[in-house]
């Protein structure tokens, strides 16, 4: 039964990608508008599709480097497993095709999104949303197929005679977290890349168009409006596709492998086994329900933004519910011990993960008070406006922090069966935990995608002078999406905690570490570096934006200045060098951030031994979660402060209280979307690099 049951994880990939290729069709089927709105969508495409290639090059050349690194280690010091140079390679490769096929997707889907939204706001959600779902599906899709794939091949070339029956599948869980450092490697560079690109566009098509010529948003006449939708393509779909595919396999390979060690001195291969298979068959089942959630979101014309949030809601709530049901029948069927606390620990990594998207909705969505008193603030200039938004972005730190704090011990408890001195089972329903907040990502992500579909039709719809009423669609659409999008990225950093979590700890147990040490210098050593890290890496990515959106601002300035007939509308301004402008800093500022958090962990357990990597893990997991929320949901509460006071509310465009607001707007671009979003994946990948040179460390210790 438990073998056959194995089986249901790559059918539910297949289905997945098959419903990710339904879904696209069925947008493809959808009319792209008219000639002009045709032209505008190509152009975009393009510009993201020249920009992806290029990135993957880069990206390619450091892989090159690395798979080298790991290839001199497993064949030439036989320090490492002689599987990981290849699952490295897959890893990278999977996560970069799962953003590459949900961004082609968008590219495809904003002017068809658009052009429904002619006929009713219901029809755009429709098309925007489900074009959302084939991101969603292609992610839980490639990444459970690649798990599954893994597991298969290893279990047939690891020989039986030659381990312990137990060690073979601690070597087969630990060797598959390699590939989950490859999907990590591919998403920072992709998030940080993005974020970069599409910031230094929007920063400098806001500050130039919007304050100091005074056009519309999306107006054809500011030269940086094609940068920027190209922008929320690599930036919100590409990089968020592949943070998430990479959140999402390496909860299900952490949890894998602390199932696979709780079990290891039991010398019970089966139960060892159905430790390691649940968190792959609950993830299977996850797939399945979120299908179903993905048919069930619609709404009626003229709604509210509350309305359309419940829209969405009733999806994912649906999804989440049948997925708490199933859960308790997969752990039943399968036969594990504690069955039902187990079940339970899985139930709480959903509710965590509900928590977190209400409180991060909250404080982030136009539709409550934290916004509005944001926008509000704008009557009194810009100071006020960036004041009350960093004030908002620390407040809302508590409630996501504090549900995953519970999350933990909820979680160790019910796993443990309420034994303090069961840590093996514990750690498991941690990382069983966080498998539960992901179940749903088909669904999750899906509404985060649908985001900047969403924005690249009413910046279509604006380029092409489609009229007020299907204006009026797409901005209620856009103004869901800012919040959707705000949501997916409080999602994102509470599985990345968890995440995290369970990684961290399969670095103890792989290091052999019962407890650190914190009175000894070299874990206060790692400490202080690894809390230090993600405000040095924010650094470097907010300072990258201000350099890119410099050169941003001053080609928009030559082109009003120089360009005769630009703001008459009688002259076309020149796009291609904008793209070019962000093409080029994002390529070149995504570097250094990315080859940090690679090297960090490897030059501290090289110089201090795996006890100061652990405390180093500990400092940056600490901080970089408080860092990422506050980023992220005072950007987010910035952007749609400015787009309160665009529905007509203290004084509407144009008015002081705006021009304040585009401002905070401005500063928390780069928040929300570039440093707040990548440090998630900073604190994971820095684990995984971590865990994948265990072995390293503990050979130069000996």
């Amino acid at each position: 039964m438990d073998n056959i049951l194995f089986w249901l994880v790559p059918v539910a990939s297949v289905l997945a990608l098959c419903f990710a290729y339904y879904f696209h069709k069925q947008m493809m089927k959808e009319s792209e508008g008219t000639p002009q709105m045709i032209k505008i969508a190509a152009a975009v495409r393009k510009g993201a599709m020249s920009y992806l290639k290029q990135q993957y090059k880069v990206v390619a050349s450091v892989f090159v480097v690395l798979v080298i690194l790991f290839s001199i280690m497993a064949y030439g010091f036989h320090v490492q497993n002689e599987w990981v140079p290849i699952a490295f390679l897959t890893g990278g490769f999977f996560s970069g095709l799962a953003g590459f096929l949900g961004m082609k997707t968008a590219t495809y889907a904003s002017a068809r999104t658009a052009n429904a939204a002619r006929t009713s706001l219901n029809k755009g959600l429709q098309v925007a949303f489900r074009s959302g779902a084939v991101m969603g599906l292609v992610v839980v899709g490639l990444g459970l197929l690649d798990i599954s794939f893994w597991y298969i091949l290893l279990n047939a070339f690891i020989p039986d005679e030659a381990l312990d029956p137990t060690h073979k599948l601690t070597i087969i869980t630990t060797t598959m977290l390699t590939f989950g450092m490859g999907a990590s490697t591919q998403a920072l560079f992709a998030r940080v890349g993005g974020g970069i690109y599409t910031k230094a566009a929007d920063v400098g098509a806001d500050l130039v168009g919007k304050v100091e010529a005074g056009i519309p948003e999306d107006d054809p006449r500011n030269p940086a409006t094609i940068a920027d939708n190209v922008g929320d393509n690599v930036g919100d779909v590409a990089g968020m596709g592949a943070d998430l595919y990479e959140s999402y396999c390496g909860s299900i390979l952490a949890t894998a492998a602390l199932g696979a060690a709780a079990f290891v001195s039991s010398g019970s291969v089966e139960l060892q086994y159905k430790a390691v298979v649940a968190p792959m068959l609950i993830a299977a089942v996850g797939i399945i329900l979120s299908i179903i959630g993905i048919f069930a979101v619609r709404t009626n014309e003229n709604a509210t933004i509350k309305q359309l949030l419940k829209a969405l809601a009733i999806g994912t709530n649906l999804s989440s519910v049948l997925i708490a049901i199933s859960t308790f029948g997969v752990l039943y069927v399968l036969g594990m011990e504690n069955w039902f606390w187990i079940g339970c620990s899985v139930i709480v990594g959903l509710l965590v993960g509900i928590v977190i998207g209400q409180a991060t909705e909250y404080y982030t969505s136009q539709s409550y008070k934290p916004t509005r008193l944001v926008s509000e603030a704008g009557l009194t200039g810009p100071a006020t406006v960036i004041i009350s938004g960093l004030g908002l972005g620390m407040l809302s730190t508590a409630i996501p922090v504090l549900a995953v704090v519970v999350g933990i011990i909820c979680s160790f408890l019910f796993a443990s069966g309420f034994d303090f001195t069961n840590v093996g089972m514990g750690l498991y329903g941690i990382g069983i935990a966080a498998v539960g907040m992901l179940s749903t990502l088909g669904i999750t992500l899906a509404t985060d995608a649908y985001g900047p579909i969403a924005d690249n039709a009413g910046g279509n719809a604006e380029m092409c002078n489609l009229g007020k009423e299907v204006r009026k669609r797409t901005d209620a659409l856009d103004s869901l999406g800012n919040t959707t999008a705000a949501t997916g990225k409080g999602f994102a950093i509470g599985s990345a905690a968890l995440t995290a979590m369970a990684l961290f700890m399969s670095y103890a147990q792989q290091v052999n570490l019962s407890a650190i040490n914190i009175l000894s210098y070299t874990t206060i050593i790692g400490l202080l570096i690894g809390g230090m890290l993600p405000f040095l890496f924010s650094a470097f990515t907010m300072e990258s934006v201000s350099k890119a959106a410099y050169s941003m601002i001053e080609e928009v300035r030559r082109q009003f200045r120089e360009i005769p007939g630009i703001m008459e509308g009688k002259s076309k301004p020149d796009y291609t060098k904008c793209v070019d402008i962000s093409t080029k800093a994002a390529l070149r500022e995504m570097i250094i951030p990315g080859v940090m958090a690679v090297i960090a962990p490897i030059i501290i357990g090289f110089l201090l031994g795996t006890e100061a990597v652990g405390g180093m893990l500990a400092g940056s997991l600490v901080t970089g979660v408080m860092m990422a929320i506050f980023m992220s949901n005072a950007g987010g509460a910035w952007d749609n402060a400015k787009k309160y006071i665009e529905n007509g509310n203290h004084g509407g465009k144009g008015s002081e209280a705006h021009k304040a607001a585009v401002v905070g707007d401005t500063v928390g671009d780069p928040f929300k979307d570039t440093s707040g979003p990548a440090i998630n994946i900073l604190i994971k990948l820095m684990t995984i690099v971590a865990l994948v040179f265990s072995s390293v460390f503990i050979g130069i210790l000996n």
